[in-house]
């Protein structure tokens, strides 16, 4: 939170400290009002004082006071142990838990910057305050003169650091994994991290970039990082197929050329061909290949036509069963029926 007045902006944190959302806070703070105070008073958080010695001046955070020389504020932190000196912001904390937050019910995080600012605008900053007597939006339109512009540039929050990818490809953050190009696995990459994003570089390269996560313990894959992994485990594969069906026969590499000339996809047969090999022995293949050869003939289909016929088995011819005589004997026919043969004179003359 950043409370403005006059020229001084008093600052609590009371979320993560770590350097780039303490930064980042201030920078939305000054958007948000598009202007800048000329002093900032702060607690003696290390992301704002390294060292505090009674009787000798503060150390700042290298990083905080370029941050404070680029927006043109002085800092100002409080004595050890004095909190008490920016009441007003404690009070305000104290306001915004008892009117905004009590009793609201988000449904996600993202819902949380409408609903404040609805907050803002139809309730705390058009309500008369309780010290100042006044509306705290027309009490700001009097400060806002006194207060800094705006650089044109903004600040690069993004916290550096050093980091090796995985043999995975991976960078860890948080417990959380980001994948970075294939091509830089076990390399000493730079880490710039922001509060919603990741940027990586290489050798001042931007190689990868995600959106920042506050899960724990996720894995987050780019696909365009795995696929030139992808591409070099295919050609592996295939480099290591080709020579298997080299070794199949002395013919394999002209029939490969023939396959070349007749087919789009020759790695399709020679895929086909080499599987061929473990059901059939190496040594069918390569007669097969011999045939198709004869007969002109170059594809994978032709070769597992030649192995199938050549494998298969006809059956073997069993005893001839004869039948005896006595079996004949006993054959019983039933007697003819001859009178339809039988006209009983009634036909016609020269009828037969």
């Amino acid at each position: 939170m950043v409370m403005c007045y006059s020229r001084m902006a008093y600052v609590e944190f009371t979320v993560s400290q770590t350097m780039e959302h303490f930064l980042s806070c201030h920078q939305n703070a000054f958007h948000f009002f598009g202007t800048c105070p000329k002093k900032i008073m702060v607690d003696n958080l290390k992301s704002a004082v390294l060292r505090r010695i009674v009787g000798q001046d503060p150390t700042f955070n290298p990083k905080y006071l370029d941050f404070a020389n680029h927006y043109g504020f002085t800092i100002t932190p409080c004595n050890v142990g004095k909190g008490n000196e920016k009441g007003r912001v404690e009070n305000a904390v104290g306001y915004v838990k008892k009117n905004f937050l009590a009793g609201l019910r988000i449904p996600d995080f993202q819902a949380l910057g409408p609903a404040a600012g609805y907050w803002l605008d139809n309730i705390a900053n058009v309500r008369i305050h309780g010290v100042t007597r006044k509306r705290p939006i027309d009490l700001f339109e009097e400060e806002k003169s006194l207060l800094n512009p705006l650089p044109h540039n903004p600040f690069d929050v993004g916290a550096i650091s050093q980091v090796r990818a995985s043999s995975q490809f991976r960078i860890t953050l948080d417990t959380n994994k980001y994948s970075v190009p294939a091509e830089y696995a076990g390399l000493r990459l730079l880490l710039k991290a922001y509060p919603d994003r990741l940027c990586i570089y290489f050798q001042d390269k931007l190689i990868a970039r995600h959106e920042r996560s506050y899960d724990r313990h996720q894995d987050f894959e780019d696909p365009d990082h795995v696929k030139p992994l992808l591409v070099q485990r295919k050609k592996a594969r295939d480099q290591k197929l080709f020579m298997r069906f080299m070794a199949l026969s002395k013919r394999a590499q002209q029939y490969y050329r023939k396959m070349e000339q007749r087919r789009m996809n020759p790695m399709h047969h020679v895929r086909k061909i080499v599987a061929l090999s473990e059901i059939y022995s190496t040594e069918s293949v390569a007669r097969a290949m011999e045939d198709a050869f004869h007969f002109q003939a170059f594809s994978s289909e032709y070769i597992a036509n030649i192995l199938e016929q050549r494998s298969r088995v006809l059956p073997e011819p069993g005893a001839l069963h004869l039948t005896r005589r006595e079996d004949l004997l006993e054959l019983k026919v039933d007697q003819p029926n001859l009178n339809v043969y039988q006209n009983n004179g009634k036909e016609p003359h020269g009828q037969i």
